[in-house]
This record gives structure tokens, C-alpha cells and sequence, in this order.
């Protein structure tokens, strides 16, 4: 990913940065990051967060626009990403075991759509290095630049490429039984298309059986620590009516607290002909807003009111934030328009939001 940087000097820079292979820009962006938070450094990249709170699942917002899960792997760059004006921010995805992931090359840009396809496959340096990098955190005892509240953390877990689907449940329990303590609220990854299998545990019968143990799990969790997190459960595009039916069925059925959608696809229909776009991996970027609106609606066609929707994928812009909104969703984050856009889109679409909020007041 390109330096971050407010978006004048950013247009200016993208270019250059444009050049390097998408992960290696991406891991100098994080090493930048990393090195440069809580120093006068921060200030290349600090906005004043806009405030236009939200209350969500028991947890008050400070504004509607977080980021993603995905960027962060091993919650390395918390208070940097804390300082650009974000409400809430989702870092992981992290598994029991550290793991390299898939072989590389797996990130490639698509400029002409705005997009990118991935198949990282959860790198990171498991449980206990995330666990170290969240507590190291200071963002909580700051607030933020100009902060009336913290920013919120989501702590999102998944499971080792190496564990058979069959203990699936047995890694998302470790993951939740380490994250549970320092998450405002945790995600279970079932969503990612780089994990053989990953995705047949939103079918029926596997996410009952998921979201019954970790229900299970959360309730012990909850009295030992004295504190209850609450849970999302992020989803993915590729699903059919019927299968998005399912899946809210069984997210009140066993008492989760929110859902996300979505994560990458896998569909190539718009990105057709362009180079890169036969890889293998997940597409996100602008090619999956209009897949993403469609099951935010049929989520909260399906849900009702009330229920907690975060919706994600392909925000580029303020507007595109607000269809979000328009959709289903109660708040939303960004991570391919990052990219794109600098972080200037941060702030863009908390405005267009509280805007947007002001106009329907």
C-alpha cells in the first residue's frame, strides 16, 4: 500500500509509489507507520476526527467510518491509524500460529478500475505478536487528536491454513479466548477466499455449529473478565439470497451482535480483459460496491431494523459512504479507497456522513 499522507503531498507521491510491487509498498507503508506514530512525525498523516457519534451494539462511535480488517495484520500501526481521524478501526486478521501465508507474488493493483486482487491468505505473526502489538497501543489513553471518546479497536481472528476444517472451531475459540479482553468488539472471519475451505463455514450447518461454540465460549469469557464483547461475523459478497437468509437466521439464533459485509469476491465480471485480472484471490476496490449495497439490503431485508450491519467495499468516495448507509448499513469501512485516495477519504466520508445525517434531521 502507498504511503498514507495527507491527499496533496499523497497525489504527488502516489506515482512513485505506484511503482513498487503492491506488497512492498504496502509493508513500507507499515514499517513508515509503525516507526513514525505518537511522534511529531504523525503529523504527514494526522486529521482532526470528525465527530458524529453512533451507538452500535452497546459501543458508541465516535464517527460512522472505520478501517478494515486486512490492512493491519498484526495490529502494528493502531495509534497511527487512530491519528487520521477513524471512528473505529479492525486490525487482524490474526490466527493461533504465526504463517506465511500463500506464496508470493499475491497482490496486484488494477488501476484502471480502482481495484485490487489478494491472496495473502492471512499472513501474520499469530496470537501472542498481535496480542503484544494491541496492548502497546496508547490510543486508548490519549483519545485521539481533538478526541471527545476513544476510538474504537475490532480485533478480527480466523484460523491456520494448516488446521483441517473439521477443528476450524477449535482456532476461532484460541483466537477469541486471547483477543477477548483488549477488543471493544471481535470478527469472525469466515469470508476470506485465500483459506481452502475458508468460506463453506458460512453453509448451514458449519456456521451453526461455529457460532454455537463461540456464543458458547463468549458467554464464560464474558463472566470471567466482566465484560461483554460483542461479536460480528464478516461475510462475503458471493452469496445468494437464500444463502444470505441463512446466515441472518442463524446470527440471531445464536445471539451475535452484528455482521459485516463484505469481504473480497471472487466474481471478475467487471475487471474482465484487464491485466492481473485472472488472478487467483479476492477482487475489492470499486468493482465490489454494487455486490457489497446488495447484500447489506438483503441483510437488512432479512434482519429487520436494529440489527448492527458494518457495511464495507468499494468506497472511493463520500458518496460512495453514503449509499453504504443508504443500503443498510449502520457505519462503514474503508481499505482498497486508502489506497486510491490517500487519507484524505477518511475525513471526506465522516463529513459526507454527518452531512448527510444533518439532512435527514
Amino acid at each position: 500500500m502507498p504511503l498514507l499522507m495527507p491527499s496533496s503531498l499523497y497525489g504527488l507521491a502516489r506515482p512513485f509509489l505506484f511503482g513498487f510491487d503492491p506488497e512492498h509498498a504496502h509493508e513500507i507503508t507499515l514499517d513508515g507507520l509503525a516507526r513514525t506514530q505518537n511522534t511529531p512525525l504523525a503529523c504527514a498523516y494526522s486529521a482532526p476526527r470528525v465527530d458524529d457519534p453512533v451507538q452500535l451494539a452497546g459501543l458508541s462511535f465516535p464517527n460512522r467510518v472505520g478501517l478494515a480488517a486486512g490492512l493491519d495484520k498484526n495490529a502494528r500501526c493502531i495509534d497511527a491509524f487512530a491519528a487520521m481521524g477513524f471512528g473505529f478501526v479492525e486490525v487482524g486478521t490474526v490466527t493461533p500460529k504465526a504463517q506465511p501465508g500463500n506464496p508470493k507474488p499475491r497482490m496486484f493493483r488494477l488501476p484502471q478500475r480502482e481495484a485490487l486482487i489478494n491472496r495473502l491468505g492471512f499472513n501474520n505473526e499469530g496470537l501472542d505478536a498481535f496480542l503484544a502489538n494491541v496492548q502497546k497501543a496508547r490510543f486508548r489513553k490519549s483519545g485521539g487528536r481533538g478526541a471527545k471518546s476513544p476510538m474504537l479497536l475490532g480485533l478480527n481472528i480466523g484460523k491456520n491454513a494448516a488446521t483441517p476444517i473439521e477443528r476450524a472451531v477449535d482456532d476461532y475459540l484460541a483466537c477469541l479466548d486471547g483477543v477477548y479482553p483488549h477488543a471493544d468488539y471481535v470478527t469472525i472471519n469466515i469470508s476470506s477466499p485465500n483459506t481452502a475451505n475458508l468460506r463453506s463455514l458460512q453453509s448451514d450447518e458449519a456456521l451453526d455449529a461455529l457460532l454455537g461454540a463461540v456464543a458458547e465460549r463468549r458467554e464464560a469469557l464474558a463472566a470471567r473478565h466482566e465484560k461483554r464483547s460483542p461479536l460480528f461475523v464478516k461475510i462475503a459478497p458471493d452469496l445468494d439470497e437464500a444463502q444470505v437468509a441463512v446466515i441472518a437466521a442463524t446470527l440471531k439464533r445464536h445471539g451475535m451482535d452484528g455482521v459485516i459485509a463484505t469481504n473480497t469476491t471472487l466474481a471478475r465480471d467487471a475487471v474482465k480483459g484487464l491485466p492481473h485480472a485472472e488472478e487467483a484471490g479476492g477482487l475489492s476496490g470499486a468493482p465490489v460496491r454494487e455486490a457489497s449495497n446488495r447484500v447489506i439490503a438483503q441483510l437488512r431485508a432479512a434482519l429487520g431494523t436494529g440489527f448492527p450491519i458494518i457495511g464495507v467495499g468499494g468506497i472511493l468516495s463520500g458518496a460512495d459512504a453514503k449509499a453504504k448507509i443508504a443500503a443498510g448499513a449502520d457505519v462503514v469501512q474503508i481499505y482498497t479507497g486508502l489506497i486510491y485516495r490517500g487519507p484524505a477519504l477518511v475525513r471526506e466520508a465522516a463529513q459526507a456522513l454527518l452531512r448527510d445525517r444533518g439532512n435527514k434531521a
